[in-house]
């Protein structure tokens, strides 16, 4: 078992609804079903905490009770906030945005000019070398 989620305390090995807490929680839902953000949500709920992490308690699956958690949240307000955050996310045109990212051609053929000098330094001479190659254009995957 790892950490034990905000509205619960364990007693005797066993979790048991902290009401003080679960009363936070619940109004937090409320809030943020009301029409609030996230964070505001939360500082209503007396939660001081980031938007974030007000998303992140509204999403935990152990608030509607399971083999260890009682139920704190009902069902229908707990699938009521990811509806609910599907829809603000496409008023604000937050869906479907793909990120196509353009294949840039990398350069496979190089040629390369005329050596016409030696440079006495060997640092000098490699970077005449280096500056004598060109990569031939490749456009549209031909050369």
């Amino acid at each position: 078992m790892g950490h034990t989620p905000y509205g619960y305390r364990i007693e005797n090995g066993q979790a048991v609804v902290d009401e003080t807490a679960a009363a936070t929680i619940r109004e937090l839902y409320k809030n943020y079903l009301s029409g609030m953000a996230f964070s505001d949500a939360a500082k209503k709920a007396g939660l001081e905490t980031y938007h974030g992490t007000a998303k992140r308690i509204m999403l935990n699956k152990h608030y509607l009770g399971d083999n260890f958690y009682p139920a704190i949240i009902d069902r229908a307000t707990f699938d009521a906030v990811p509806i609910e955050i599907e829809k603000r996310a496409g008023k604000l045109g937050r869906l479907n945005k793909t990120t196509t990212s353009r294949v840039k051609p990398v350069p496979t053929d190089f040629i390369m000019g005329q050596v016409e000098k030696e440079l006495p330094n060997p640092l000098k001479q490699a970077e005449y070398l280096y500056s004598l190659i060109k990569p031939e254009v490749i456009t549209n995957g031909t050369k």
